[in-house]
C-alpha cells in the first residue's frame, strides 16, 4: 500500500517482492515488481510521475509493507490524483467536527488539485500565479478576519477565519509543509510558557 506522506491519503496498491523492497529501501525510489511483465518497475520512470519514498512500515504479520512517500503529479494512471477515486458508499459523517480533521481533509484536497490541476479549479488558478499570489491573499484574509472581530460579527468571522485557514494550507502545500509539521512544533510548545519572567537583578 503507498499513502501520501503530507496528506495520509491512500495513493496506491501494488505488489513488491525482496528485491524491489530492498532497492525501495536503498533508494528511496519507490519500487514494485510487476507479476504479469515479471520484472521490477520503478513508479515514474516513464511518467515523470515519481514517488520519493520518506517511511517504511511493515505490518504485524509481516507479508505487507506501507510507503509513506511524496508524491509527484497523479498516482493513478487513469491521471487521477489517487487509484481510489470511485466510492461505492457515500462517505458518513463521523460526527468529527472539530478542526483536525478538516483541516487534514482540505490540505489532502489542495494537494490533489496541484497534483492533477484541473480545469476550472480554483486551486489550480491560484497556482498559476505563483507563491505571491498566495502570500497576498493570506494577507487580504487576516484583515477581513480583524475586521469581522472588531465587529463583533461572529458569522462573518468563522467565514473569514476558514478563508484564512484554507490560504494558509495552500501556502504550507506549496511549499511542501503539511499540517502534521505544524502539529510537531505544536505540541512540542505543550505545557510550556511563552511569557518571559522578570529580568534578574544583580
Amino acid at each position: 500500500m503507498t499513502q501520501d506522506a503530507r496528506s495520509g491519503a491512500v495513493l496506491m496498491q501494488a505488489y513488491a517482492d525482496r528485491a524491489a523492497l530492498e532497492r525501495t529501501l536503498a533508494t528511496r525510489e519507490a519500487t514494485y515488481y510487476s507479476r504479469s511483465r515479471a520484472e521490477q518497475w520503478i513508479k515514474g520512470a516513464t511518467s515523470g510521475h515519481t514517488q520519493q519514498v520518506v517511511g517504511v512500515e511493515l505490518d504485524c504479520d509481516g507479508d505487507s509493507v506501507l510507503y509513506r512517500v511524496v508524491q509527484t503529479g497523479p498516482a493513478c494512471h487513469t491521471g487521477e490524483y489517487s487509484c481510489f477515486h470511485r466510492p461505492l458508499m457515500p462517505a458518513q459523517d463521523t460526527g468529527d467536527h472539530g478542526l483536525d480533521g478538516a483541516l487534514e481533509r482540505v490540505y489532502a484536497t489542495i494537494t490533489e488539485r496541484l497534483a492533477t490541476l484541473p480545469e476550472n479549479s480554483y486551486v489550480a488558478r491560484l497556482h498559476a500565479g505563483g507563491l505571491d499570489r498566495v502570500l497576498k491573499k493570506i494577507s487580504e484574509e487576516a484583515g477581513e478576519v480583524l475586521l469581522a472581530a472588531k465587529n463583533g460579527d461572529r458569522a462573518e468571522l468563522a467565514t473569514e477565519a476558514a478563508d484564512l485557514l484554507f490560504h494558509t494550507l495552500f501556502a504550507l502545500a506549496e511549499v511542501g509543509v503539511s499540517p502534521a509539521d505544524v502539529a510537531d512544533v505544536l505540541r512540542g510548545r505543550e505545557g510550556r510558557s511563552g511569557l518571559k519572567g522578570p529580568k534578574e537583578v544583580g
